[in-house]
């Protein structure tokens, strides 16, 4: 289980593979398909014996979705509000073997809890065993629609950047899969946390917001933005990271900036036009700023503009989180003034839209 896609089941990986071209690290390769074919018996059982006890996709609370574009504050908000304990979340295990919730991952569970890092691959945020994760690892473990697959073979990264944030090139027939297997996903994952409406924060729903509405109409949703600028700094660093750490292939072939900015641009006019459909009382935008200068108040601006339960029970417990976290030391980038006019060139309308400044540089 040292790479993420260890926890494949052999349809997902061999469709990826299909794409991928060889790999360069063929050790690492072997391991992954070894974990793979290794766990499928587990897998077919735990699919067989839990359907009947996971929750029809009807039958579910609606769930509440944390949108923005990567390293725009979502994981702190995430780390916030699931620690109400009012609401269901991804756990560490659930995204590196979602197909083995229930078996392997429950009866290895100490010995994949001493395993995780202590702290995410691309920043200082700690990852403990109860530590609210974004879904999108496991959805790479389940479906061939995750731009993952971009990290892990980035020789089709282009490809599965755009098939996996944005569906292009998709036929209906695969885009129902994904659907499918990320309700599944939803229906384990509401089981494990004992019928809890679920919470999940993943960036590349930023940009499905309209989808996910018509899978669940009874959603909530929450966006949170930060400054365009400290944004594409820290996704320089996100990339550099997430590829050092995963990739099968080399990548020096890949124009991170324009990856940066020409996701981000798409991503967030496809966001713009599904807010403009959505009822008010369903969605609200946060800042990034305004959560780390005034948390509180924020936290409690979004529970009243949705109108979400339990405010008040769950008010010393984000309390109690804000102030363990005081002392914690965010990564810190420059970004000078090359970089910014390329941020404006870009992003421009983004950044007059929500009132953001050229940061300035000592």
């Amino acid at each position: 289980m040292a790479h993420p896609l260890s926890g494949a089941d052999p349809a997902t990986l061999l469709k990826v593979l299909s794409r991928a071209q060889m790999p360069d690290k063929l050790l690492a390769t072997g391991g992954i398909l070894g974990a793979v074919l290794a766990r499928q018996p587990f897998s077919l059982a735990e699919r067989v014996i839990m359907e009947s006890r996971l929750p029809a996709a009807a039958d579910m609370a609606p769930p509440v979705f944390l949108l923005g574009h990567w390293r725009s504050g979502t994981t702190h908000l995430y780390n916030i509000l699931t620690k109400s304990g009012d609401w269901g979340y991804v756990p560490p295990v659930a995204t590196g073997l979602p197909w083995d919730l229930f078996g392997i991952a429950s009866a290895l569970r100490p010995l994949l809890e001493k395993a995780l890092p202590k702290h995410r691959y691309i920043d200082q945020i700690p990852v403990n065993p109860d530590s609210p994760q974004e879904d999108e690892i496991a959805i790479a473990n389940m479906s061939e629609l995750s731009f993952y697959h971009g990290i892990y073979f980035p020789r089709a990264f282009r490809e599965f950047l755009d098939r996996g944030l944005f569906f292009d090139g998709c036929t209906e027939k695969e885009v129902a899969a994904w659907q499918e297997r990320f309700v599944y996903l939803m229906r384990k994952l509401t089981h494990l946390q004992d019928g809890r409406a679920m919470m999940i924060k993943n960036p590349v729903y930023t940009g499905r917001m309209a989808m996910l509405r018509e899978m669940f109409p009874a959603a909530k949703f929450v966006h949170i933005h930060r400054s365009p600028y400290e944004v594409f700094v820290s996704m320089r660093n996100f990339y550099k990271k997430l590829l050092l750490e995963f990739a099968l292939q080399g990548y020096d072939h890949i124009d991170i900036d324009e990856v940066i900015l020409g996701v981000y641009e798409r991503m967030m006019s496809a966001l713009e036009r599904d807010m403009a459909a959505c009822p008010p009382e369903r969605i609200v935008e946060l800042t990034y700023a305004d959560l780390d200068t005034a948390p509180m108040e924020t936290i409690e601006r979004a529970y009243r503009h949705l109108s979400l339960p339990g405010l008040d029970a769950a008010r010393p417990k984000f309390q109690a989180y804000l102030a363990s976290v005081t002392s914690f030391e965010k990564n810190k980038f420059v970004c000078d003034a090359e970089t910014s006019a390329k941020v404006e060139k870009r992003l421009g309308r983004f950044i007059e839209k929500w009132g953001y400044t050229r940061p300035s540089v000592s």
